[in-house]
């Protein structure tokens, strides 16, 4: 009786292994197909929003083909329409915010991670997540009533006078008599009216600023502390230690979170639309008024309807292509710094 209970006994333990790595391999594939279900979802949602803008936007890209891309016009009362105007200013905008933002952002991160004292970093990095928490709306608010009469008054004809052809003082610089060029971006007509690209640009500045800021400074976290140590030990200075050691460990972090916020900027639309000024006027002033889709998008899509509707639909599409080339673009320049950095 003994022996066949312990004869049983090794048979009943490999059938309750047996079960038991048959149900693990259950719930792993029904673990691994949930995940791929989340991933697919996302890749799923982004090509239908594209498609779906393509498809509600296909009677303006069949009505101007191709010169929908390349007409500044748009004209809802004879039903014209076409996209360069907001497309520059999307794309100028963003430029503008980032030529601001990404050495402002390089500067709180690494004054947070190697200069500043420990009772400081705490106040500092809860008012960056505060900044990044701010509705965009209220951003918006503050560029129209606060920034942009600070722009007329200061910003725009300090600019003007020093660069650009027809100056407020009467007196043309010596920059622009050596480089005319440089006058076309810095023309206006109305020298005393703060909303305009530059305006724009300068706010979304300071909205991209806290994301963009706050991967720098994770990242830089992240460097080892005897690297930076050895550094100084040598006799390193801190500005040595950041370029030499920092910024090329943390390098391809670093443009990621640019392009973040990059992304960031390019999406935006009420605080865009509230200091821009809305008009479809081509232009290569900074100084000027104009247009973005997220803006043009917000402000017509309430009134729209027919052609002008559909207009409005392809140049939403259109964003989809101009973030998607923005996203190429980072994702060749950090193919291109991880094979260097492998070589």
């Amino acid at each position: 009786m003994h022996a066949t209970v312990s004869s049983n006994a090794p048979t009943t333990a490999r059938a309750e292994e047996a079960a038991r790595n048959a149900r693990d391999t259950r719930n792993d594939r029904l673990f691994g197909g949930l995940l791929k279900a989340c991933a697919l979802l996302v890749l799923v949602s982004l090509i239908g929003a594209a498609a779906s803008t393509l498809w509600l936007g296909r009677d303006a890209f069949a009505t101007f083909g191709w010169g929908f891309l390349t007409s500044s016009e748009w004209d809802p009362s004879n039903n014209r329409y076409g996209a360069l105007v907001p497309v520059m200013g999307t794309v100028t905008t963003a430029l503008i915010a980032l030529i601001f933002a990404v050495p402002v952002s390089f500067g709180i991160a690494l004054f947070l991670t190697e200069i500043a004292p420990s009772w400081l970093r705490g106040p500092v990095s809860s008012a960056i997540e505060l900044l990044a928490g701010i509705p965009s709306i209220i951003y918006g608010m503050w560029g129209l009533f606060i920034f942009a009469p600070f722009v007329a008054t200061t910003i725009k004809p300090w600019l003007m006078n020093n660069f650009s052809a027809d100056p407020p003082d009467g007196q043309v610089s010596w920059l622009v008599t050596h480089v005319p060029f440089i006058a076309k971006f810095f023309s206006s007509e109305y020298p005393f009216f703060g909303a305009g690209v530059l305006t724009a640009g300068l706010v979304l500045a300071v909205m991209i600023i806290p994301f963009i800021s706050s991967v720098m400074r994770e990242v830089f976290q992240t460097v080892p502390t005897r690297l930076k140590e050895s550094a100084y030990a040598l006799g390193s200075s801190t500005w040595e230690v950041v370029w030499d050691i920092v910024v090329p460990y943390t390098r391809t972090a670093v443009i990621g979170g640019i392009f973040l916020g990059l992304g960031r900027a390019l999406g935006e639309t009420m605080a865009v639309a509230f200091v821009l000024g809305n008009t479809f006027k081509f232009t290569p002033s900074i100084l000027e008024t104009g247009s973005s889709i997220a803006s043009t998008i917000a402000n017509q899509f309430g009134e729209a309807e027919g052609l002008q509707k559909s207009a409005l639909m392809a140049i939403a599409f259109l964003l989809f292509v101009v973030t998607f080339i923005v996203l190429m673009i980072a994702r060749l320049m950090l193919r291109r710094l991880a094979s260097k950095e492998g070589s």
